[in-house]
C-alpha cells in the first residue's frame, strides 16, 4: 500500500472518529413526554434512585444526583444519570458510597446537590448528614470530583458556623458566587449562606429572612433578575403545603412566605427546581419527591412529581397538576398534558368507584363509596389505541386492572402499575340514559359491583355482562 492511501485511509478513520464523538456529545434531543407520579426506570430498565436529588447540566447532558437506599431504609450510595431529555436516564455509577469513607460506614445522607466551580474546575457535592440512627446530628457535608460523574472524595461534615444544617440546597450565580441554603435551629430557620470561592465551606450567613417559620425541602432559583425559594412546611414525610418567597438579592428583603400548588404538593415535597434552557426559550421544572415512607413505604418505594412552573409576574409563581408532561429539552419547554379526571357512579347505588382507603399501594382492591371528590375516586380515561382506554387513577397515577389477569367472573379490579396489558383496557360501551358499561379488552366481562350491593365499601370487580344497574357507571368530569 502506498503511504499516500494509507495516510488517506487514516485521516478517514480520524474523522469519522471525530464525527462519532461529537454526535455522542451534542445531539439534539427530540421532545419526550413524561408520566407524572409514578417511579421512573433508567434505559436498563431498573429502578431509578435520585430521591431528594437535584441536577446539574454539563454540555448537552443533564446530570441527576440523588439518595439511594438499602432495603432497610439505610445509606447506600449517591447515585448519578445522565440524560439529554431528562426522560430516558442511564445510569452511570455510585458516586459516593459507604465505602467513600469510614464516616459514611453507618450514616444517613439526604438531598445531595452538586455544584460546577470554575475556579478550581471541580464538582462540590453538599449533602445533609445524620449518625444513620436519629437526626441528632444535623450538618452538613461536602464532597469533591474532578469529573461530574466520577469518585467523590468526602471531605467531612460540620455545622456550618455552629448552627443546626438540615435540608439543603446549593445554588450558583451567574457572578460565580456559591450559596448554600439549609434548614437550622431544629427546621425552625432556613439560613442563607455564602460559600467560599472554591465552594466547599461557609463564608458567612447572608440571612435568615423567615426566622421561625419551619420550612424544609429549600429550592432556590433566579429568573430574570429575581430569586424564588421554594419550600416545604416540616410535617415529617407527609405531604403539606407549598409555599415560596422573593427577592432582587439573597440579602434580601424577602417577601413572606405564600402558597403555590394545592394542599399537599399533589402529594410529593420539593427536591429541585431545574431550569431548562433552550435555543427558544426557558422553562422552570418543578422536581419532587412523593416520599414512600408516607404510604408505608421506604425511600426506595418513592415516586417523582415534576410540574412545570407559570409566572403570571415576575414575583409570582403558580404550579398545577398535569398526569403527563411534554418536555422537548432543545427548545427549553415543558408543558402540562393528560386528563381531564372523571368521577364514575354507579347507577344502582349513586356510590362512585373509589380505590380503597385513598391507598398509593399497588393491589389495592377498588370498590364502591360515597362520592366525596377525593383523588382516589377520579379517573383519567387514557386512550389505549384499539378503542380502548385505562383508567389512570389521580392520586397514585396507576391505572385500574383486573387482578391476575384472570379471564374468570368474580375476579377483583385493583390498582396496578400501568402496562399495555389487555386487562388494563377497557371499552366504553352506551348503556343508554346517559350511562356506560365498562368491558375488560382480555375477558370481555364488565365492570360490576358483585351482589348488586348498595353499601358503602362494595366490592368491584368483573362479571359477565347482564345489562343490571349494577354495571352501568354515570361519567362526570
Amino acid at each position: 500500500m502506498s503511504r499516500l492511501r494509507l495516510r488517506s485511509l487514516l485521516l478517514a478513520l480520524c474523522l469519522a472518529l471525530a464525527g462519532t464523538l461529537t454526535t455522542a456529545g451534542t445531539g439534539q434531543a427530540a421532545p419526550v413526554t413524561v408520566d407524572n407520579g409514578v417511579r421512573f426506570t433508567d434505559t436498563s430498565g431498573d429502578p431509578l434512585h435520585a430521591h431528594g436529588g437535584g441536577v446539574l447540566k454539563v454540555g448537552s447532558y443533564y446530570y441527576w444526583f440523588g439518595e439511594h437506599r438499602n432495603a432497610d431504609n439505610t445509606f447506600r450510595a449517591v447515585s448519578a444519570y445522565r440524560s439529554t431529555n431528562l426522560r430516558d436516564w442511564e445510569f452511570r455509577r455510585h458516586v459516593l458510597t459507604q465505602r467513600s469513607d469510614p464516616e459514611l460506614a453507618v450514616a444517613n445522607i439526604e438531598r445531595p446537590k452538586v455544584m460546577y466551580n470554575r475556579r478550581t474546575g471541580r464538582f462540590v457535592m453538599w449533602i445533609h448528614k445524620e449518625n444513620g440512627r436519629d437526626y441528632g446530628e444535623a450538618r452538613a457535608a461536602v464532597a469533591t470530583s474532578s469529573t461530574v460523574d466520577g469518585d467523590y472524595t468526602w471531605h467531612g461534615s460540620f455545622r456550618p458556623l455552629g448552627h443546626m444544617s438540615r435540608d439543603i440546597t446549593v445554588f450558583a450565580d451567574t457572578d460565580g458566587t456559591g450559596y448554600l441554603a439549609s434548614a437550622a435551629r431544629d427546621n425552625y430557620d432556613l439560613h442563607i449562606y455564602r460559600l467560599t470561592d472554591d465552594y466547599t465551606r461557609v463564608a458567612s450567613l447572608v440571612a435568615n429572612p423567615w426566622p421561625g417559620g419551619h420550612r424544609e425541602a429549600p429550592a432556590l432559583f433566579e429568573r430574570d433578575g429575581v430569586y424564588f425559594m421554594l419550600t416545604s412546611g416540616a410535617t415529617g414525610w407527609s405531604p403539606n403545603q407549598q409555599k415560596y418567597a422573593t427577592a432582587t438579592s439573597l440579602a434580601g428583603p424577602w417577601s413572606e412566605m405564600r402558597n403555590v400548588g394545592d394542599s399537599t404538593a399533589y402529594g410529593s415535597q420539593t427536591a429541585f427546581v431545574l431550569p431548562v434552557r433552550g435555543s427558544r426559550t426557558t422553562s422552570y421544572l418543578y422536581l419532587g419527591d412523593r416520599w414512600g415512607n408516607s404510604f408505608g413505604g421506604t425511600v426506595n418505594d418513592s415516586r417523582y412529581v415534576w410540574l412545570p412552573l407559570s409566572f403570571p409576574s415576575p414575583t409570582s409563581m403558580t404550579m398545577d397538576w398535569y398526569p403527563q408532561l411534554a418536555i422537548d429539552a432543545e427548545a427549553g419547554t415543558v408543558t402540562g398534558s393528560g386528563g381531564p379526571y372523571e368521577t364514575l357512579t354507579a347507577r344502582h347505588s349513586g356510590r362512585c368507584l373509589d380505590v380503597r382507603d385513598r391507598s398509593l399501594a399497588e393491589g389495592v382492591e377498588v370498590v364502591q363509596y360515597d362520592c366525596n371528590g377525593g383523588g382516589n375516586q377520579r379517573f383519567w380515561f387514557r386512550d389505549a389505541g384499539d378503542g380502548t382506554v385505562r383508567l389512570a387513577a389521580r392520586h397514585s397515577s396507576m391505572c385500574l386492572g383486573v387482578r391476575g389477569a384472570s379471564t374468570f367472573d368474580g375476579a377483583v379490579l385493583e390498582q396496578q402499575w400501568c402496562d399495555d396489558g389487555a386487562h388494563q383496557r377497557w371499552r366504553v360501551e352506551d348503556a343508554g340514559d346517559g350511562h356506560v358499561r365498562l368491558r375488560a379488552a382480555h375477558s370481555g366481562r364488565c365492570l360490576d359491583v358483585l351482589d348488586e350491593s348498595t353499601a358503602n365499601m362494595g366490592r368491584v370487580a368483573q362479571w359477565s355482562c347482564t345489562g343490571g344497574a349494577n354495571q352501568q357507571w354515570r361519567r362526570a368530569s
